[in-house]
């Protein structure tokens, strides 16, 4: 049975950000709100969370993870970015993109795909979402909250504790984020190509 907190967006209350990363240190999987939409979020090193994510998403291993990392220099941990690419970011951090990268050794081979050994990374721009990744201290690895069958994700908090309430631990309510998901830019090249056009704007990608 999930644990249901009812957390301000626009002022987190530390407390509840403490349980909730104390539930994540637990192997805990958790729904939380972001720029785009709710998302299911565990910790970065934990294999049995992230399996219980593919359970709930209904996905094979080939399934790409998002590294949601709480600003620049963590990203750069994570991912090989070189000038262009961190100018073009920090252009657009905080915001609802998430770019495809190198990956560092710093990413588990788990989350890295097979052949490219790239990363999707990104930066919210959610109080909500910067409280626990400045607690946590380290990304959350995170995947949309779009159930099997359905083309659209969960939006409404109550509705995801009355249908996954036995396969998560914690349900942050953080009042309505919206459903469109993020643009997803592929940075791996030497011009950025857009992978899926989401919420965030493509037009800065022009000429590049």
């Amino acid at each position: 049975m999930s644990q249901f907190f009812q957390i301000h967006p626009d002022n987190p209350q530390p407390r509840l950000i403490d349980k909730a990363v104390e539930i994540i240190h637990q192997s805990g999987v958790i729904v939380y709100p972001t720029d785009s939409g709710y998302a299911l979020g565990c910790c970065l090193g934990d294999k049995t969370a992230q399996e219980r994510i593919r359970r709930i998403r209904q996905v094979d291993d080939k399934h790409n993870f998002t590294l949601v990392c709480r600003d620049l220099s963590e990203l750069a941990t994570y991912a090989k970015v070189d000038n262009s690419a961190y100018r073009l970011i920090k252009s657009l951090t905080p915001g609802p993109y998430t770019f495809i990268l190198v990956a560092s050794r710093e990413v588990p081979r788990r989350l890295q795909n097979p052949k490219r050994k790239t990363i999707g990374l990104r930066v919210p721009d959610n109080r909500i979402a910067q409280a626990l990744l400045e607690t946590l201290g380290e990304p959350l690895m995170s995947s949309t909250l779009i159930l099997p069958g359905d083309d659209m994700p969960l939006t409404d908090p109550y509705d995801i504790r009355d249908t996954l309430e036995h396969s998560l631990d914690l349900v942050i309510d953080g009042g309505y984020c919206g459903f469109e998901p993020t643009t997803v830019v592929d940075l791996t090249g030497d011009a950025p190509v857009v992978l899926r056009e989401g919420l965030g704007g493509v037009s800065v990608f022009a000429g590049l």
